[in-house]
């Protein structure tokens, strides 16, 4: 099905988020950087001598051992964390709800406190994808979406607002108390091995917050994820690009999924900021691509829209000099959309010519479709519950 022409000024590029976040009245430190975790050490009296110590043992304790309470950090001294119990949490976002797929996918709906009113909490979605080489923990950067993808589902919710970056890497401890995932696992492996900003938002409309977060998580002394495992998918907000090469340094994914810009303006409406032309300058100027680092190109399959050969013959004449892949994505459909996926035949004779013209181009296999979990899906559907449906998931999730 084609897409609806609409004029230029109809199809809104940006949106203003609703709120802000109000700390809490007790914050946790889940989120804080040494510098941060030194100061707080300083707020309860600790020595500057003490501090380094001190943040080293609090560092190893949130996220190397994932504690969840500060008795737990047997390490420091009990008056040390009396005076932290009495002003910080080591809280992490709050299990709603929990949906197993027939796959095996896990999707959490998370609760997120803002000041001291349950009425503010906001609520987002991250998926973990198991796989038999890997774990795959989609993290999600804001709720809702400051964009409006026509193809996605979670593009036609609104932008309340940016996600901490505690409560970016309270998603990944989240996953890794429910999975079991922390230092103590007792054959050694890790269950979530890679990181993808792929989940709610756009994460480079939150870029200080998404670049504190990944740092958190790719530390070898915490969470220890490599940079080479993190991976952040961007619509293709150009001037924090190359940005984030320098201050980030992860795998880049570019959400592409048209070849021309009059098309492209239509899928994804952010381009009539940033065409298309420039956002590939952008790729081509960041900073580590090589082959060994190659940016992925994301490309959702949309029947009749952009699944041509001549889409596939441009595609490969666009990407010409870039370290570059391209991964295919079958359109996962969700209510309401005015999209089909591409037939599968199509699919392949697309990913044929990609590959013929030397670039990989696997096809990505949907995962989690039956919990609206897939690439493109997420919408918080279980906002829409009852409160008694609610309830019950809740308890399922707490007795699993």
């Amino acid at each position: 099905m084609q897409p609806t022409t609409e004029p230029r000024d109809a199809i809104l590029v940006e949106k203003t988020p609703l709120e802000t976040y109000v700390p809490l009245a007790k914050p946790s430190l889940i989120g804080l950087s040494r510098t941060e975790l030194a100061d707080r050490l300083g707020e309860i009296g600790v020595a500057p001598a003490q501090r380094k110590m001190r943040v080293q043992q609090l560092w190893h304790w949130l996220y190397f051992r994932g504690a969840q309470s500060f008795d737990d950090m047997t390490s420091i001294s009990k008056g040390i964390r009396a005076e932290l119990a009495q002003r910080f949490t080591v809280d992490r976002p709050e299990v709603v709800a929990e949906q197993i797929s027939n796959d095996g996918t896990r999707k959490w709906l998370l609760r997120l406190p803002s000041g001291d009113s349950v009425e503010k909490a906001h609520e987002v979605e991250c998926v973990y994808i198991p796989e038999t080489d890997r774990g795959t923990l989609c993290v999600s950067s804001q709720v809702g979406c400051t964009l409006n993808c026509a193809f996605c589902h979670t593009g036609t919710q609104r932008l309340v607002r940016n996600l901490t970056a505690g409560e970016i890497v309270g998603q990944i401890m989240v996953a890794r108390d429910r999975l079991n995932d922390w230092a103590d696992r007792e054959d050694g492996t890790r269950r979530v091995t890679n990181i993808v900003m792929m989940g709610m938002g756009e994460p480079l409309y939150n870029f200080d917050a998404v670049r504190d977060a990944l740092l958190i998580v790719g530390d070898n002394e915490g969470i220890g994820i490599s940079r080479r495992r993190i991976t952040l998918s961007t619509s293709g907000v150009v001037p924090n690009i190359v940005r984030a090469g320098e201050e980030i340094g992860v795998m880049l994914a570019i959400s592409l999924h048209a070849v021309r810009d009059e098309l492209r303006n239509e899928l994804v409406p952010l381009n009539r900021k940033y065409p298309i032309k420039d956002l590939l300058q952008a790729c081509r100027d960041y900073p580590g691509a090589s082959n060994a680092r190659r940016i992925t190109f994301e490309y959702v399959m949309l029947k009749g829209v952009n699944d041509s050969l001549d889409d596939a013959k441009l595609l490969v004449k666009l990407l010409k000099g870039i370290h570059a892949k391209i991964n295919l994505i079958p359109f996962n459909p969700w209510p309401g959309t005015a999209y089909e996926c591409s037939d599968w035949d199509q699919i392949e004779k697309f990913s044929e010519y990609i590959f013929n013209a030397g670039y990989s181009s696997p096809v990505r296999t949907p995962r989690g479709r039956d919990i609206l979990a897939a690439c493109g899906q997420l919408k918080s559907e279980t906002e829409k519950l009852s409160a008694r449906e609610r309830q019950a998931l809740r308890a399922m999730a707490m007795t699993d």
